[in-house]
């Protein structure tokens, strides 16, 4: 499959089933980036996945697998958030979510809020 061009034909390269519970987790990086930055951030496509992204960097990559749903890159946070997050550490900066459990779709939020609040805090 060539890569997509845009987020929707990415959506439309995957199985239904993923394709639902990846729309849930882009709305919920999308709320998170712009409640913590105050602006609507942009989407596009960057190494083949969903990127959003925030003042013309990436923020955040995001993507559906056949056996995972994955967040990408995900840096070490401080406590107690780590603490959340490092079940779902796959290698030192990649979260997955098997898609045999639920999502915890407000720790995306809060991954999500979290890395936003890290960019801002960079461009100051």
């Amino acid at each position: 499959m060539p890569t997509p061009a845009t987020v929707d034909e990415y959506f439309g390269g995957l199985d239904p089933a993923v394709a639902e519970r990846l729309r849930h987790v882009r709305a919920e990086i999308i709320a998170a980036v712009s409640a913590a930055t105050g602006e609507e951030p942009e989407e596009r496509i960057r190494y083949g996945m969903p990127a959003v992204m925030l003042g013309g960097r990436y923020a955040i990559h995001y993507a559906g697998w056949k056996k995972h749903i994955g967040l990408y890159p995900v840096p070490v946070f401080d406590e107690p958030l780590e603490s959340e997050v490092a079940p779902h550490r796959s290698e030192k900066d990649s979260v997955v979510f098997p898609h045999a459990s639920e999502i915890p779709y407000d720790l995306v939020a809060r991954i999500a809020s979290a890395i936003a609040a890290q960019r801002v805090a960079a461009r100051e």
